[in-house]
């Protein structure tokens, strides 16, 4: 197949996160998290849904391994949910809970995909939500016992650690705009939260060595290049604004052992902050936090393009402005911009220099079905895969040391506060019937992966 190959070795995967996917909400012991508390709230998520089956993950596992093996990957993203392996968040394992990952990493290494396990993918035990959530600095080293748990169990088999999914998310989205769980909106926690996530990170990173040597530990984050709307002084403060508080306030402190001055200096103007030191930060905590890693997981998604000015409509700046018309964007409202991921990796590179960096979702939500004949033709997901495989391959050419590509997602899932309302995944799932139909988008992938190299155009090859 011609094309633009990738380095030998390459990973090639598909994420998922545990709380999206398994359903089982009650089955062998699983605790609440605060996401079943979140969904169960009246008006909280989109459609009215809640996770308690998703894709009944739980029990179908060993068909999700055989599609993720029909399309020649090699490795698979997903994560542990900590109410199976702790309900309370503390104390005692809930074996059961353990024995289901166990079941699934020899069942991903039977099938020749090399896991790749994150730790936290949002669901924190209520539980530990009910004594004060990540706004409590205990439930940092709560986390940390949960990940001696957890590698102690796997980690002679998983070789690749992350310990969190996007902090910017859980801080800000779910502590600061309410819009995720715990759905709090409180600016001076949702700081409070991003230290003791980035601390229990840094703490457990030691503890996922020791249990597995020779294993990679690394954290995902989400990115995203960020851009004024004009050259306009107030246009270029606003981006330097959001990059400040959604890119650097996390990669500061992991790569530089510090959070970025301005951004501080911000905060303390807004009044989330007192003037002087950082009330939540303690002697050590920012060495704990810049532990060396082995790689960084990036999840890219868009750019964000900024305007200090107000919108049209009344809409206070500073603000993301789009980009591209309506009809252009995908099913979350998000432009399609490849050139976005490859300025990011340049500038990843180029300013925090990560051992290693993995893709560790990218993807689109679309709509799109089955029709008349069963087939689900999905080219706006095949053109987006494209786009975006060609830039990362050429940030790879350009020096940055990328070394896979995890597509979100495998499935259909619960997409958080949206419910089932966007279908971000490879493999459509019928909620009904649970059915699981590959869409020609997933056969494109297996076509990438099989060459080992993105085609030329978007058409299937």
């Amino acid at each position: 197949m011609p094309g633009q190959p990738f380095p030998p070795g390459f990973l090639w995967g598909v994420a998922t996160s545990a709380f999206q996917i398994e359903g089982a909400g009650t089955a062998d012991g699983r605790g609440e998290s605060i996401w079943d508390r979140f969904a169960a709230t009246p008006g909280a998520i989109e459609d009215g849904s809640d996770a308690r089956v998703a894709c009944d993950h739980y029990h179908r596992w060993p068909e999700d391994v055989a599609l993720m093996k029909g399309m020649g990957l090699n490795a698979y993203r997903f994560s542990i949910a900590w109410p199976r392996v702790q309900p309370l968040g503390h104390g005692a394992v809930n074996a059961a809970g353990l024995d289901f990952y166990d079941r699934l990493v020899d069942g991903l290494l039977a099938a020749g995909l090399a896991p790749m396990a994150t730790l936290y993918h949002w669901d924190l035990p209520q539980a530990l939500q009910d004594r004060g959530g990540w706004g409590a600095r205990d439930t940092a080293s709560a986390f940390v016992d949960y990940a001696h748990a957890v590698s102690m169990r796997l980690g002679d088999r998983v070789r690749r650690w992350v310990t969190h999914n996007e902090p910017w998310c859980i801080a800000s989205l779910g502590h600061e705009l309410g819009a995720h769980a715990p759905g709090l909106r409180d600016a001076a926690l949702s700081l409070r939260v991003a230290h003791h996530l980035l601390l229990s990170h840094g703490w457990s990173v030691p503890v996922l060595r020791r249990h597995a040597p020779g294993a990679e530990v690394g954290i995902v984050l989400i990115n995203s290049q960020v851009e004024p709307a004009s050259p306009s002084v107030a246009d270029r403060e606003a981006a330097r604004s959001f990059d400040a508080s959604f890119n650097r306030w996390y990669l500061d402190p992991i790569f530089r052992g510090e959070y970025p001055a301005d951004a501080v200096a911000e905060r303390v103007r807004r009044g989330h902050l007192p003037p002087g030191d950082l009330p939540f930060v303690r002697p050590g905590d920012l060495a704990a936090i810049a532990a060396p890693l082995d790689f960084l997981g990036v999840n890219y998604y868009s750019r964000t393009v900024m305007s200090g000015l107000p919108g049209p409509g009344g809409e206070p700046a500073p603000r993301a402005v789009p980009m591209a018309p309506r009809e252009a964007l995908t099913d979350m409202g998000w432009e399609v911009w490849p050139q976005g991921l490859e300025d990011l990796l340049l500038r990843l590179h180029r300013e925090y220099r990560p051992a290693r960096i993995y893709i560790t979702e990218n993807g689109a939500a679309y709509g799109d079905v089955p029709n008349g004949d069963g087939r689900i033709r999905d080219a706006r997901r095949q053109a987006f895969l494209a786009g975006h495989l060609r830039a990362l391959r050429r940030a790879i050419a350009a020096g940055v040391p990328v070394a896979g590509y995890f597509h979100w997602s495998l499935l259909d899932n619960f997409e958080w506060a949206q419910g089932f309302t966007k279908r971000f995944g490879l493999v459509h799932v019928d909620l009904a019937t649970q059915r699981r139909t590959p869409k020609d988008s997933a056969q494109y992938y297996r076509a990438v992966v099989a060459a080992n190299a993105v085609p030329d155009d978007a058409q299937h090859p």
